[in-house]
């Protein structure tokens, strides 16, 4: 099973990027998925994740508003559109997969899978 992540790069303040998370060698029905963060020198941090069905999702206070996540689980595909980017969300991006269905876990340890992580640089 292997996820991966792309569609980082650089952006200007204010703009926006579409990060996608594509999980191949099983279905994600089932999975929650969610997106974190670790800029340099930081722990990594969760940004939101999205339940299975019914498309709900939380997200990080630093980002409620901006950030929206969602999937496609006949693509087998999770999405992480980014708006209003600032200087401080530059950081490589990780898209990660729960076997926990029941509730969307904040901490990296809820997560069993991982992406290899996508660069996000925004610059002022």
């Amino acid at each position: 099973v292997q996820l991966q992540a792309f569609g980082g790069g650089l952006v200007q303040a204010g703009g926006s990027l579409r990060l996608s998370c594509a999980v191949s060698g099983r279905t994600i029905l089932g999975y929650t998925m969610a997106w974190f963060r670790q800029a340099t020198g930081k722990e990594r941090d969760f940004v939101g994740g999205i339940k299975w069905r019914g498309g709900f999702s939380n997200y990080a206070d630093s980002v409620k508003g901006r950030f929206t996540i969602s999937r496609d689980n006949a693509k087998n595909m999770a999405y992480l559109q980014m708006n209003s980017l600032k200087p401080e969300d530059t950081a490589v991006y990780y898209c990660a997969s729960s076997r926990v269905s029941s509730r969307i876990g904040v901490d990296q340890r809820d997560y069993d899978l991982w992406g290899q992580g996508t660069q996000v640089t925004v610059s002022s």
